[in-house]
């Protein structure tokens, strides 16, 4: 009897959870397409991989609706797209000014920010990069910049309007435009990878926390997605998803505290 309650109070939920999480009838999300610890898009064919495809693929399984993901060029962009309804649910990292704007769930994710630099730097450790006639490089409005814009002291930030190319970023390094470029671990370690002469930090200067976010004062919607979250996590959905995605620095987040 108590199996049979069971099935059936969640037989009578997953249509309620359908009206809240996909009120079209077709979960619609949204990522930044230039942020690997997301995500990534295929030049060619234009699909999406990684932990956000992977987890709306599993809400909708879940659901028993269909799912579509947009990548966006920017966050500000994945904002908008929740802001104005384009999309039931977004990914972003934890900000406490976007969550003004937002809801934020509990974080499924945290990943590392760290500093590239010129092979040759003197730099060690992130905290060397913080002098007096540094440039450091950074993409507006992500979080690595926002952390660096806010808590450096001494070197210059020069903040870049969209995500260049990693060939156009190693240049910026290696002709001394920039002395060290602040970004996610695995942004930056992919630009190691991919031009030769630069290396990156071994520590992180910052943690990021990825979350999906929901229009604001949606407190059932955001209270799913949370459940739906604890279960993914616990479960080994969240790791398997990120060790397939190859993330350098990235970890799933533990349980939060209530």
């Amino acid at each position: 009897m108590p199996l049979l309650v069971a099935f059936l109070a969640l037989a009578l939920a997953q249509p309620a959870q359908r009206t809240v999480l996909a009120p079209t009838g077709t979960l619609r999300a949204s990522f930044i397409a230039t942020n690997p610890v997301q995500g990534r898009v295929d030049p060619r064919t234009g699909a999406t991989t990684g932990p956000a495809t992977d987890l709306v693929r599993e809400l909708a399984r879940r659901l028993g609706v269909p799912y579509v993901v947009t990548p966006l060029p920017d966050a500000g962009a994945v904002l908008e797209s929740v802001k104005s309804g384009t999309v039931d649910i977004g990914f972003l990292a934890l900000d406490p000014e976007r969550a003004s704007q937002v809801d934020f769930s509990d974080a499924y994710s945290n990943s590392g920010a760290a500093y590239a630099v010129r092979a040759n730097s003197t730099f060690q450790k992130s905290g060397d990069v913080d002098r007096a006639g540094v440039t450091i490089g950074a993409i507006t409005g992500q979080a690595p910049e926002v952390y660096v814009r806010e808590h450096v002291k001494n070197a210059r930030v020069e903040s870049l309007p969209a995500v260049p190319p990693n060939t156009v970023m190693g240049k910026m390094l290696l002709d001394g435009k920039v002395d060290a470029f602040a970004a996610n671990r695995t942004r930056m370690e992919e630009l190691a990878r991919e031009v030769s002469g630069l290396r990156v930090l071994p520590d992180d200067y910052m943690v990021t926390s990825q979350a999906i976010v929901v229009q604001k004062g949606n407190a059932t919607r955001l209270a799913d997605i949370n459940r739906f979250l604890a279960d993914v996590r616990a479960s080994g959905f969240v790791k398997a998803s990120l060790d397939r995605a190859n993330v350098a620095g990235v970890k799933v987040a533990p349980e939060p505290k209530r």
